[in-house]
């Protein structure tokens, strides 16, 4: 099965209380051992930094922001969904019927959960060549770069004018 990371979706799984980091050490063995890093990208445990003062002295601990949760970054076919949900301390997924909903974006951020975006190798004023697309094999100046949305506007030299053009970063290469 030939899936990229970017149809990976994140789940949550409940546990029982005090077992989340157990259920992230057991996901996390069980897809070493059936090879399934493909289907199972990541697992987290949300915290966050608290400080509490006992005996008159500040002291910053680790607070799990959300007890009994586990957040699992995973590709949803029957057997990536069989192994989360029979790991040892899963009671299940958080989703009605237990049938898995995948966080939206904003409910992601909101938990302080970025995802690793792709970097390019760019500069305003760079020289690029398109590599795909209607486009293809015209060279241009990078005018713009939208790392959120992976574009770069591009003013491409085509019969004796400058056209600008919004391309993915997947589109183009540093010339």
């Amino acid at each position: 099965m030939d899936q990229n990371n970017n149809d990976a979706k994140w789940y949550v799984a409940h546990t029982y209380s005090g077992y989340e980091n157990k259920v992230k050490a057991n996901i996390y063995a069980t897809v070493e051992n059936r090879n399934m890093s493909d289907l199972i990208h990541e697992v987290h445990v949300p915290m966050q930094e608290v400080e509490e003062f006992k005996n008159g002295k500040k002291k910053i601990s680790q607070k799990k922001v959300f007890p009994g949760y586990v957040l699992v970054k995973m590709l949803m076919t029957d057997e990536s969904w069989y192994v989360v949900r029979n790991t040892r301390g899963v009671t299940g997924f958080v989703g009605p019927a237990s049938k898995p909903v995948p966080l939206t974006q904003n409910e992601l951020k909101n938990m302080g959960i970025k995802e690793k975006l792709p970097q390019i190798d760019l500069e305003i004023g760079d020289h690029v060549e398109v590599k795909d697309g209607p486009l293809q094999g015209f060279t241009g100046l990078v005018e713009e770069i939208n790392h959120e949305k992976l574009k770069v506007k591009v003013n491409i030299s085509m019969f004796g004018r400058e056209t600008p053009a919004e391309l993915d970063f997947t589109q183009i290469v540093k010339v």
